[in-house]
């Protein structure tokens, strides 16, 4: 199996600053979206900085086995690519703190955070009919999976609007224009250390997986992308990234619009 990718990202129609970041390095198999809060300069630089922790956390620990999580602990039910992944936000957490620390006029930024880890098939298995992968995420940035024809919802939003939901005294429509509605749970803003939720996922050949900031998510609700997504062809990510984005600013486009898709296609 293969793997192809592309991202894009958009101020949106009511931004002054785009504070969203992203990462492509399918060489590494990692895939990252942030979504920087703060205002201004404060959410891009922290969405920077949890985007480049995590790429070089990634890179510099593969291959170490279960001795790549420090300066953390390892734990045994996440195996060694989900320790790596919440190893990384964790780190990327600890930056975000020292960088305010050392720049009083950054205090207060914080980032979401969303990654995909895509790893090997197993040495032994064979014409492989999955990857084993791995989606990490912190606040209210998205992962989906577009397979057989149907949109799935990899992520939960850390979120006060989705706490309301679970609840059963706010429904997804309510949610959708909620005022605090923006409001994450989680955030690596820089305190102590954020619990990084890790959600296991086999790719198939044919799987499409999107990974988006709420500029996307929000004003595009999930039957429209998922309509998009039916229209466009596999393989070939980049228009669908670009429809996305149209799709965002034509509902309004009230916030930085960021998306990464990425195709899993036979060899």
């Amino acid at each position: 199996m293969h793997i192809l990718s592309s991202a894009s990202t958009d101020l949106g129609l009511r931004r002054e600053s785009n504070e969203d970041s992203f990462s492509l390095r399918p060489a590494l198999g990692l895939f990252v979206v942030a979504d920087g809060m703060g205002g201004h300069a404060a959410g891009e630089v922290a969405s920077h900085i949890a985007v480049d922790a995590i790429e070089v956390y990634v890179e510099h620990t593969a291959g170490q086995g279960d001795q790549a999580t420090w300066p953390f602990g390892y734990n045994p039910a996440l195996g060694i690519d989900g320790n790596r992944l919440s190893s990384a936000l964790r780190l990327a957490n600890r930056q975000i703190q020292q960088r305010t620390a050392d720049d009083a006029a950054l205090r207060g930024m914080a980032t979401t955070a969303v990654a995909l880890l895509v790893g090997q098939p197993p040495a032994a298995s064979g014409q492989a009919q999955t990857l084993p992968a791995l989606v990490a995420h912190v606040g209210d940035s998205r992962a989906y999976v577009w397979r057989a024809g149907r949109l799935e919802q990899i992520t939960r939003d850390h979120s006060w609007v989705e706490e309301q939901i679970a609840a059963g005294v706010m429904t997804e429509e309510d949610a959708r224009r909620h005022p605090w509605r923006n409001l994450v749970t989680r955030a690596l803003a820089g305190a102590e250390d954020p619990d990084v939720e890790i959600t296991p996922i086999a790719l198939e050949p044919g799987d499409r997986i999107l990974l988006c900031t709420d500029g996307l998510s929000t004003p595009v609700p999930d039957s429209a992308i998922a309509a998009i997504m039916a229209r466009a062809r596999h393989g070939d990510p980049g228009p669908l990234c670009s429809a996305l984005i149209e799709a965002a600013n034509a509902a309004g486009g009230p916030d930085n619009i960021t998306v990464v898709v990425v195709d899993v296609t036979r060899d």
